[in-house]
């Protein structure tokens, strides 16, 4: 039985919004075609009636979880949740920069580019929330805030989750961003 148009697209969002989190769950290689479809409950070869290749799939549940991170103008918001246990135990829901950036230094320019767009976005968000002189003041302050929070959760949670360490982490760099 053919699947109709609009069922097809709804497939589509389905296997974007559940590939989106787990490959912030396990990573670009730590999942594959087969069991990604499985797991919407749909076939393997109905893939590639969706998506030319794993990559296309990449490209799109990459920027669907970049643009699930915003900053509202409030950087000392976004900061306290970001660089928080919450956040950095909320792997397939929190931020695709934390959770694949070590991966997609290792893509294809397509997948950095994403990545390089998303970060853009973040940066912006952040710098119109900061109080500076000057916009360059606050576009740098704002790169250096976002890195050292992506870090600090990269760090955290490379550590066992009951590790005193990852909480050490968490709420030194959370008190050196202190907006």
């Amino acid at each position: 039985m053919r699947t109709s148009k609009a069922q097809a697209r709804k497939n589509r969002v389905r296997v974007v919004e559940s590939a989106s989190v787990l490959f912030r769950e396990r990573g670009y290689d730590g999942i594959g075609v087969k069991e990604l479809m499985a797991g919407v409950g749909l076939t393997h070869g109905g893939f590639y009636n969706q998506f030319s290749s794993k990559s296309k799939l990449m490209i799109e549940a990459t920027s669907l979880a970049l643009s699930q991170m915003t900053v509202d103008s409030n950087a000392s918001a976004f900061i306290n949740y970001y660089v928080s246990r919450t956040h950095r135990d909320s792997v397939g829901q929190g931020c695709a920069i934390a959770a694949l950036g070590g991966d997609a230094a290792r893509q294809h320019r397509d997948i950095k580019s994403v990545f390089e767009t998303g970060i853009e976005k973040l940066i912006s968000g952040l710098s119109s929330g900061l109080s500076a002189d000057e916009q360059k003041e606050a576009r740098a302050k704002a790169v250096s805030l976002l890195a050292q929070a992506v870090g600090a959760i990269v760090l955290s949670r490379a550590c066992p989750d009951d590790a005193l360490l990852a909480d050490e982490i968490l709420d030194s760099c959370k008190l050196s961003l202190a907006i």
